[in-house]
């Protein structure tokens, strides 16, 4: 846990105020030289401090570690609001930072077998199935 205590720099770079989405939205610069990469919590943290918002009203994410370390490059949003996060942001950001349930569904391939079954009964009621002697 020594890595916390590592010095963290937040660059902040093509600043757009956008109102039509009521959020502002930058490039963020992460320098953390001794340190592998830093956490998304930490840096929405550390952007709620800069720019004097509430940790829920930002949304931090894309980060890539530039190669050899010491240095990350990501993309930020801070919203006017919290209401405004919920309206504009995509169901897996808000899910990733526990604003939203993950929605549960059957896998692709099982979603996909039971289409594929049920255009077999083409003509016939969906719910009981034609039985396959019928399709002969």
């Amino acid at each position: 846990m020594a890595d916390r205590e590592q010095p963290v720099t937040l660059r902040t770079r093509k600043f757009l105020r956008n109102a039509l989405l009521s959020r502002k939205q930058m490039v963020v610069d992460v320098l953390h030289p001794n340190r592998a990469n830093v956490s998304k919590d930490e840096l929405r943290a550390k952007l709620s401090e800069l720019y004097k918002s509430s940790k829920d009203q930002v949304m931090v994410f894309g980060f890539r570690t530039q190669y050899g370390g010491g240095k990350s490059t990501g993309f930020a949003l801070i919203y006017d609001s919290k209401e405004a996060l919920k309206k504009f942001e995509p169901h897996y950001r808000l899910v990733r930072i526990g604003e939203a349930q993950k929605m549960e569904k059957a896998s692709r391939q099982q979603r996909k077998q039971r289409k594929n079954r049920s255009k077999m009964f083409r003509g016939t009621a969906k719910s009981k199935g034609a039985s396959k002697d019928k399709k002969k």
